[in-house]
This record gives C-alpha cells, sequence and structure tokens, in this order.
C-alpha cells in the first residue's frame, strides 16, 4: 500500500507533507508571533494588524498548543504511542474549535475579505483531511493496531 520511501529509519511510517502545513495552520498565531518577535522594529504594528483585539491574540496562542505539541511529538511517537494514537483526535478537536471561531468572527463582522474567506476555506479542507486521509490515519496507528 505504502511505498518503502515512506518510512523513516524506525520502520514508521512519515507523516505526508500536507500535515506539516495543517500544523502550521493551525499554528498560525504562533507563527505570526515569531515573525513578529523576528522583526522587532515592525513586530507590534505586524501583531495589530492582524490582532487588532488582544483577547484574540491569545486565544490564537492557546488553540495553537495542540499543534505546537504535534510538531514536538511526532519525533518521539515511538516513546508515547497511546498519546500519539489520541493526538489525531486532538487536531481534530481543535480544528473544529478553528472553523467555529473563524464562522463566528465572519457573522459578527470582526473579520471579513477575502483572507478570512481564504482562512476559512483552509479551515474546512484542514478539518475534511484530518479526518479522512487515509495515510495520516495510518500514520497514527501504533504497530500493534
Amino acid at each position: 500500500m505504502f511505498l518503502p520511501s515512506d518510512y523513516d529509519g524506525k520502520g514508521m511510517l512519515k507523516p505526508p507533507a500536507l500535515f506539516w502545513a495543517v500544523l502550521l495552520l493551525q499554528a498560525r498565531t504562533w507563527a505570526l508571533f515569531v515573525l513578529a518577535g523576528a522583526s522587532r522594529e515592525q513586530g507590534e504594528a505586524l501583531l495589530a494588524l492582524f490582532y487588532p483585539d488582544r483577547a484574540a491574540f491569545w486565544l490564537g496562542l492557546l488553540t495553537g498548543i495542540p499543534a505546537a505539541l504535534a510538531f514536538l511529538l511526532s519525533g518521539r511517537r515511538e516513546r508515547f504511542p497511546r498519546l500519539w494514537r489520541a493526538w489525531r483526535w486532538v487536531l481534530i478537536a481543535t480544528q473544529i474549535w478553528l472553523l467555529a471561531l473563524q464562522l463566528f468572527m465572519l457573522m459578527s463582522d470582526e473579520a471579513s475579505g477575502a483572507a478570512a474567506a481564504a482562512l476559512l476555506a483552509a479551515d474546512f479542507f484542514a478539518l475534511w483531511w484530518l479526518g479522512f486521509n487515509a495515510r495520516l490515519r495510518a500514520c497514527f496507528m501504533t504497530q500493534g493496531d
């Protein structure tokens, strides 16, 4: 079903490349925070542009924690197989929360425009992909499954 190149040196199935993009989408506030920190002069202006409301910024950081932990956990999934297997469901729940939050912001006119619509479409796609991609599901299975 999978090619030999799809496995790492430990014999575990490598996550698909799109998995990392979905994690980055979920941790988008963290990515923006790192970019703002890297550009010290414009950092505050950059954060204010995307997050004029400080509460939304802190909420974005909070919702990005599961994706950040997935980045860390992916390298140690053989040591924590039960946690790794359950983490896919944590990521799906986080994606549902992000999607609901994005819909709420669009309906309350806090976010508008093409960028908000693109984020909404990306969130829908990420939720579908996390739920139904066969290779990703296989990646989250432990060797005893």
